[in-house]
């Protein structure tokens, strides 16, 4: 989001009730800043207005195609969609509508708000297990709020599985709140002169990695890297976490927990390799429930056919415990 851009434009889409989802899901994939549903004053039956941010308008046969493919992922009809128009509204109205709108979002312990926000943690309670772990993100990096389902059963699985000691890799970290909340959960930040350099070679970097709890988190794209990054030294986490743009490859080191919240047709060809990395924990997410037998068939072909399945809506995770 640009800081000073004087305008931003909106997409409608005028949709039957059922796909708002479906919807929803074509604008995150188009990368919306944020949507919002108007149910236009009618019945929960009827249409909805579902409207998507952008910084610039987006390229109409782009826009169509992914409203149908997301149409057919969810297993609609492309006459669910109604209308599609663009308009231009004024920067002042889109901060104003954040403020009016994005409020905290809680996943077990943790909470995402925005920093303008007063959020009572339990910062007070002499026991520090039942202190609530914030995390801020800065109102102008609103793509990626920690509010869809996605990534609250990340955090769910991080919240039950992870502890302080592992070491870390978020695949796809997008805005990092992945990232940021495995920090947060550790008992110590580690200091500048522990972390491992990125320079080092990849071959020789396992054995360092198990006693440095090194936090690392990459993406494909460099935008999100520079967000995540930001969101992190908001958050008083970033000596914590090694952030690089780009994906796991066969010289990536192994770590302890890895979490995927990518999207399935990204998953399935980084599976095998996912599952090679994650020493003990990994955690799929970005996937439909149309999509699980998809994952489950390909993780049996890798001799791996016990595995916990999470739900949230339409979406699911898997976790895969090696102990």
């Amino acid at each position: 989001m640009k800081k000073n851009q004087e305008s931003w434009f909106t997409l409608e889409i005028t949709v039957d009730s059922e796909a708002i989802e479906a919807v929803e899901f074509a604008l995150n994939e188009l990368d919306a800043l944020g949507t919002e549903i108007n149910h236009l004053g009618k019945k929960q039956t009827e249409t909805v207005c579902v409207i998507g941010y952008f910084n610039e308008r987006q390229n109409e046969k782009i826009v169509q195609t992914q409203i149908i493919e997301a149409l057919r992922i969810y297993d609609f009809k492309a006459n669910s969609v109604k209308t599609i128009s663009w308009s231009e509204i004024e920067n002042k109205d889109w901060l104003e509508e954040w403020k009016k709108h994005w409020q905290p979002t809680k996943t077990g312990k943790f909470i995402i708000a925005p920093t303008w926000s007063k959020v009572d943690a339990g910062e007070n309670d002499e026991n520090p297990q039942n202190r609530e772990i914030i995390i801020r993100i800065d109102p102008e990096m609103a793509f990626g709020t920690g509010t869809h389902e996605t990534t609250r059963l990340c955090l769910r699985a991080i919240e039950e599985n992870y502890t302080g000691e592992m070491t870390f890799l978020d695949v796809g970290t997008g805005t990092g709140i992945l990232a940021i909340a495995a920090a947060k959960m550790k008992s110590k930040v580690q200091s500048p002169k522990s972390k491992v350099s990125l320079n080092t070679n990849f071959s020789t970097l396992n054995s360092q990695l198990s006693t440095l709890n090194s936090i690392w988190a990459c993406d494909t794209d460099e935008n999100s890297i520079v967000i995540a990054k930001k969101n992190a030294e908001l958050n008083h986490v970033r000596d914590a976490i090694d952030f690089y743009v780009g994906s796991i490859n066969k010289n990536t080191p192994a770590f302890d927990f890895v979490c995927a919240n990518l999207t399935a047709d990204v998953i399935l060809p980084l599976l095998p390799l996912l599952v090679e990395k994650a020493r003990r924990k990994l955690v799929l997410s970005g996937i439909l429930k149309t999509q699980e037998s998809s994952i489950a068939e390909k993780l049996r072909e890798l001799k791996i056919s016990v595995f916990n399945v999470q739900t949230d809506g339409e979406w699911i995770s898997l976790l895969v415990d090696n102990g």
